[in-house]
């Protein structure tokens, strides 16, 4: 790319803002020119703006520094200075929605992390070595806002990939049951240990809202597009329980499943190894070489040793074995804030690059 694509970061000073700028930091296609925020943090300079509140283990990019925050509500004077945007903003659902369409309406492509969206009918709700397919439903979406070029586009839960890849790599054996249990990190909640000391040695039984998301999200992943929509697949049935865990990244899935034609073990971990999707036929910037690797040994993945995979845009699976009353089950982690959030988001926004639904304006 001759000329990187000028990205503003809505909600830049928040865990997610900050890793999408950690992640940004020398990106070949994109460069932060702009970011915004609510409006105390508006009229200060980045580092002033965040303060002592930096959540990143790599230091602050010297480049955002002195970047003075924008008024994230100041949607056309934000857009004025951009050709796209990723959305981490810190609000209601009701609120999310409207900045982000507010946004695309100004003809500005909204690559977004929240949920808001997630079951709007013409959005994209993307992991791109998934279901690309579904941003054929952004001309429905432009149709319906009045738009050339602007769009909002979503990756789905942080906490689900660590295991729908699984499942979608064995699409072809049918999983049709699915339990699941996620160890989830505190970062997905955008806290750290000091923030959160009541969670250091502690384990808490309940995450709002999340299993919800963990059993309903992947059949929308998995579902097809018809008429300008998405409709969710009926299969897998999916539960889940959610648990958050005194880990700082990483969410962590033990697994069980069920499939209409039982596949071998070797044969599912030949799917899993041999996985690939557009980002790596592209080789895009953020694309692992590889999605899912299986690990043999009985102790992994371990997040510690783990959870940086693929510079954490990889999963890793293991202690995949028969079960008693399923036909397999095994342990499945992922980066929640990289492939699970802001990194899943950098790679939809390249795809859409990639594929011309984002260009300098």
């Amino acid at each position: 790319m001759e000329q990187k694509l000028r990205v503003g970061i809505l909600g830049g000073t928040g865990m997610v803002g900050q890793r999408f700028i950690s992640l940004l930091e020398n990106h070949p296609w994109f460069e932060v020119t702009t970011i915004a925020a609510s409006p105390r943090s508006a009229g200060k300079k980045y580092e002033d703006a965040v303060g002592g509140r930096w959540k990143m283990k790599t230091p602050m990019p010297e480049a955002v520094k002195d970047i003075i925050v924008m008024n994230v509500n100041e949607v056309e004077k934000v857009a004025s200075e951009v050709d796209f945007v990723f959305s981490a903003v810190d609000m209601s659902k009701d609120e999310i929605r409207a900045i982000e369409e507010a946004y695309a309406k100004t003809e500005t492509p909204v690559v977004s992390n929240n949920s808001a969206h997630r079951w709007t009918p013409d959005v994209p709700m993307v992991v791109p070595e998934i279901n690309p397919e579904h941003f054929e439903v952004i001309k429905a979406q432009r149709e319906r806002l009045g738009t050339k070029r602007g769009f909002v586009a979503v990756k789905p839960n942080c906490s689900i990939q660590s295991y729908a890849p699984a499942l979608f790599a064995l699409k072809e054996f049918g999983p049709k049951e699915v339990v699941a249990t996620t160890y989830q990190a505190i970062s997905g909640a955008g806290k750290t240990f000091k923030d959160w000391p009541e969670m250091v040695e502690n384990v808490i039984p309940f995450i709002g809202g999340e299993e919800e998301k963990s059993e309903q999200e992947p059949l929308r992943l998995f579902g097809k597009v018809v008429d300008g929509k998405i409709e969710k697949a009926e299969l897998p049935v999916i539960t889940t329980q959610c648990v958050r865990v005194p880990v700082l990244d990483g969410h962590t899935a033990a697994v069980f499943v069920n499939f209409e034609k039982k596949p071998t073990k070797e044969e599912i971990i030949d799917r899993w190894v041999n996985f690939k999707g557009l980002p790596q036929e592209l080789d895009l910037p953020s694309a692992p070489k590889q999605f899912i690797r299986y690990m043999e040994e009985d102790n992994r993945p371990q997040v510690k040793l783990d959870v940086d995979f693929e510079n954490g845009m990889g999963v890793s699976m293991g202690r995949l074995r028969e079960d008693k009353i399923y036909d397999y089950k095994f342990i499945g982690l992922s980066h929640n804030t990289v492939r699970g959030a802001a990194g899943g988001a950098v790679l939809c926004a390249e795809l859409l690059t990639a594929q011309g639904y984002i260009a300098a304006k």
